[in-house]
């Protein structure tokens, strides 16, 4: 049996390491397309693990993992050391991979699962293994049968040279933006729909009949197979003291450049926003649809959860999305709320009653049909639906809503008095489900 220390050991010299913020998009960079096993193993060499859980490297890997500081990429940035740790103690439990990107703004789960699938075997393995699992499971969007594809054909690879220590497989639940929410993600896996359950006590585990299960972001296990490898030192090489290591954002909206970089937590946004080659921005959208606008005044803020959380902003899904400065910004978050509001899971009132009001309220403002009474009460319903869902799905869309009418405080003033704004006319920007978005 091997020691828990046995990691450490095997570890590549540092030399050898991947060096700069590009680590979990190494193999791409380096072969020019899909990290295969003989291309990740070329890369970043065997991960040494255990034959079977072991409590021993257990305790090494959520050590190691927290000296790292690594935090969960899924949206809420909770210490994944904790959830580890928590975790140990539990009987037969599962260990669920979330890969769902329910956010129709994200793609980096989407990117990472597609270009190197390994790692996140490789951190999905050592995250069973260290919380006693016998099996895991990733979930992948049901309409993304690519992506799905695959990782089937990276979970073969490694069947076929031996280096599956836990059953794996791959699951397709409905790609919903609630879906992807932990509890919902449960739920369908134990056989019921994929909808949120109201969960009253936070910190008890969720549940796939009497067994309990740990959901983990497919981002968070590619990163977990790395620091199993290189250690927290190398990992924390990168990013801030209190926002340690690399992260994966998708930039999306008005662009010249689109798609998923890799960059170390701490760098400027607007150098972050600068790699999508944008025309003069107005503001960004942080996190995804259930994130935060800022001005562009605000875009030499660090890109870490400290910094944004200093201006009521989080790193969320990892979204940054532009708005031109010729767009309405009151526009765009109506069609963003209307769509919020048909996303929902229809099991509670701010959902049912709330967020549909909200959008409203909002359409009429950005069509300059609302006056000043339909604002009061659009800011009455905001906070109405704070704080009171089954889930956190009416919580995202009231924040939005709310950072969207401080940022376009102009356009808003403008709708106000009844006449058009400077973006009036302007295309749609963020991009929305095209038809056809499956349904639980």
């Amino acid at each position: 049996m091997k020691t828990a220390d046995a990691p450490l050991r095997s570890r590549p010299p540092v030399t050898d390491l991947p060096a700069g913020p590009t680590r979990l998009l190494a193999g791409w960079y380096r072969s020019g397309g899909r990290a295969d096993l003989h291309a990740h193993l070329a890369v970043h060499g065997p991960l040494d693990l255990p034959p079977r859980p072991d409590p021993r490297f257990g305790q090494w890997l959520a050590d190691a993992v927290h000296r790292a500081g690594l935090t969960g990429r899924g949206g809420a940035g909770f210490p994944t050391a904790r959830k580890l740790a928590a975790a140990a103690g539990w009987r037969r439990p599962l260990l669920v991979v979330n890969a769902m990107e329910g956010e129709p703004a994200s793609a980096k789960d989407r990117a990472l699962l597609s270009c190197a699938p390994h790692l996140v075997l490789d951190g999905a393995e050592a995250t069973a293994l260290a919380i006693g699992a016998t099996e895991l499971l990733v979930c992948v969007a049901a309409e993304h049968r690519d992506v799905a594809a695959r990782l089937r054909t990276a979970l073969a690879e490694r069947v076929g040279r031996g280096l599956v220590r836990v059953a794996i497989d791959v699951a397709q639940p409905p790609g919903t933006f609630v879906a992807g929410e932990e509890s919902a993600l449960v739920r369908w896996v134990g056989g019921g729909p994929a909808l949120p359950t109201f969960r009253p006590a936070k910190g008890a585990p969720l549940r796939v009949g009497r067994r309990p299960a740990l959901v983990q972001n497919a981002e968070t296990m590619a990163h977990v197979g790395l620091i199993a490898r290189y250690g927290p030192e190398w990992f924390r090489a990168e990013g801030l003291p209190e926002a340690p290591g690399t992260t994966l954002i998708t930039l999306t909206g008005a662009l010249t450049r689109p798609g998923v970089h890799e960059i170390a937590l701490g760098t400027p946004l607007r150098a972050i926003v600068a790699l999508g080659a944008p025309a003069e921005v107005g503001a960004v959208l942080l996190g995804g649809y259930g994130g935060t606008w800022l001005a562009a005044e605000h875009l030499d803020v660090a890109y870490s959860p400290p910094s944004l959380g200093t201006l009521g902003a989080t790193v969320g899904a990892g979204v940054v999305g532009v708005l031109p400065a010729a767009a309405c910004g009151i526009a765009e978050t109506a069609r963003l709320a209307t769509f919020l509001a048909e996303e929902s899971a229809g099991q509670c009132g701010p959902c049912v009653h709330g967020l549909p009001a909200v959008a409203e309220d909002l359409d009429r403002l950005a069509r300059g049909v609302g006056d000043r009474a339909t604002f009061d009460r659009l800011r009455r319903r905001l906070q109405a639906v704070t704080g009171r869902g089954a889930c956190g799905h009416p919580d995202g869309a009231a924040r939005m809503v709310k950072s969207a009418l401080s940022t376009f405080a102009t356009d808003l003033a403008a709708h106000l008095q009844q006449r058009p704004c400077a973006g009036r006319g302007h295309p749609p920007v963020m991009p929305l489900p095209r038809p056809g978005w499956s349904r639980p």
